[in-house]
């Protein structure tokens, strides 16, 4: 039977024999799995899993030196955003006005829209661990004696027109970690309150 249709496809005229070819192309292409043209695909598993818990299934790890953020779930990795910090000084946060990022264990506590960037998680900071880095570095005297620990650290996007700034790495918020506009909007749309953070150098 086959060498039968063998033998009939090879008295085909040319033109039936290429119409035959291109319906069966047609029919591999369609029933091929789709593929992803999102311009992110490097940031990004192909098919992230969606956790079945109803319990907040995401952590986020963000590291200085690599200028990144980097989310996971209950399934491993998920998404890696690049991010821009405060000052270029990489060291913990000392006190209110030094422009650094803090380091640590913190959870975003809020969900808000900025007037100036639209998209922000805000982080827990100080929290008691910040509290007793900023007594121990007082007591030895790096710190001014009125100084203030500072506050309202966030993970929020750059200006729109302003994603420039995470391209060419420039450090320019006052402590915050900041995304591109696009991206933030994407880690905004899924990322809950509660969400742990740890932020490294």
């Amino acid at each position: 039977m086959v060498f039968f249709r063998l033998q009939h496809l090879l008295k085909m005229k040319p033109l039936k024999y290429i119409a035959f070819f291109c319906l069966f192309l047609i029919v591999i292409v369609s029933i091929a799995p789709g593929k992803r043209t999102n311009k992110r695909d490097s940031y990004f598993r192909k098919q992230p899993a969606k956790s079945e818990s109803a319990a907040n299934p995401y952590y986020i790890i963000i590291s200085k030196k690599k200028y990144e953020l980097r989310v996971y779930d209950d399934k491993g990795w998920y998404a890696t955003y690049p991010c821009v910090f405060g000052s270029n000084d990489f060291r913990d946060k000392y006190m209110a006005g030094d422009k650094r990022t803090p380091e640590g264990n913190f959870k975003v506590i809020v969900k808000r829209n900025s007037s100036k960037w639209k998209y922000e998680l805000l982080l827990n900071y100080p929290n008691p661990e910040s509290y007793k880095k900023f007594d121990e570095r007082k007591a030895e005297g790096l710190i001014p004696r009125n100084a203030q620990i500072g506050g309202g650290i966030a993970i929020h996007a750059t200006r729109p027109q302003e994603e420039w700034t995470v391209d060419y790495y420039q450090n320019w918020t006052d402590g915050c970690v900041s995304l591109k506009y696009s991206e933030a909007a994407d880690l905004y749309s899924y990322i809950p309150v509660g969400t742990p953070v740890t932020i490294e150098k």
